[in-house]
């Protein structure tokens, strides 16, 4: 089965992903852009995403959310906030790339 280092390291280098998605499909999309290289930024609630408390888990953390999400970084906004939406809107400007499964 080829990997992404068979396609080439880095063929999305430089390439901004802001990920607003939630548990399996947009995750698994965003996944894939960073294993090819895309600095994937992931905007959680304060909660966490739902898929963070699923089973089976290891360290605390279900491994279905850590194998979704690798790669990546994150940060957490509380969207129910005029606040944080301005800053979600100034990070999406700043991005190349914007997805979102809501």
């Amino acid at each position: 089965m080829a990997s992404a280092s068979d396609i080439g390291p880095g063929i999305l280098d430089g390439l901004r992903v802001v990920d607003f998605t939630r548990v399996v499909a947009g995750p698994c999309l965003t996944r894939a852009l960073a294993d090819l290289g895309a600095d994937v930024i992931k905007v959680e609630p304060p909660e966490g995403d739902l898929l963070r408390t699923g089973w089976p888990r290891r360290g605390g953390i279900s491994l279905l959310f850590a194998g979704q999400n690798v790669g990546k970084r994150f940060t957490s906004l509380d969207l129910t906030k005029p606040e944080a939406v301005e800053l979600a809107l100034q990070l999406a400007e700043r991005c190349d790339v914007v997805v979102e499964n809501f």
